[in-house]
């Protein structure tokens, strides 16, 4: 199955209440450094229906390692650079992160 676009990584990404107007806001005017690196075919960004539940990055690659190239490449960190930022201020000020992610990832075996 080498090459055949079949690798999926989900971002489950928790909110408070008061950031996801900026989460939005970050993706809208995002980099765009992903849509450059090799593997990765398209991404999705899926807000959910009610508050409290998670938002979702959905990626597709074709492979594992094209995923884990792109998250240790100096790309990933540009494109989460002004997350990162947000989350070091809240720390410095002594509040909770106003964001949370978890990956898990996925093989494609049916479309």
């Amino acid at each position: 199955m080498e090459n055949e676009k079949n690798f999926v990584a989900i971002n489950y990404i928790n909110c408070k209440d008061h950031y996801r107007e900026r989460f939005e806001e970050l993706f809208a005017t995002r980099a765009g450094a992903i849509d450059k690196m090799p593997g990765f075919n398209f991404m999705e960004v899926l807000k959910p229906s009610e508050n409290g539940d998670s938002y979702l990055i959905v990626s597709h690659w074709n492979s594992e390692e094209d995923f884990k190239k792109w998250t240790g490449s100096p790309e990933f960190i540009e494109g989460h650079k002004r997350g990162f930022e947000d989350l070091k201020k809240a720390k410095e000020k002594g509040e909770e992160p106003p964001m949370s992610s978890s990956f898990k990832t996925y093989n494609v075996i049916s479309r």
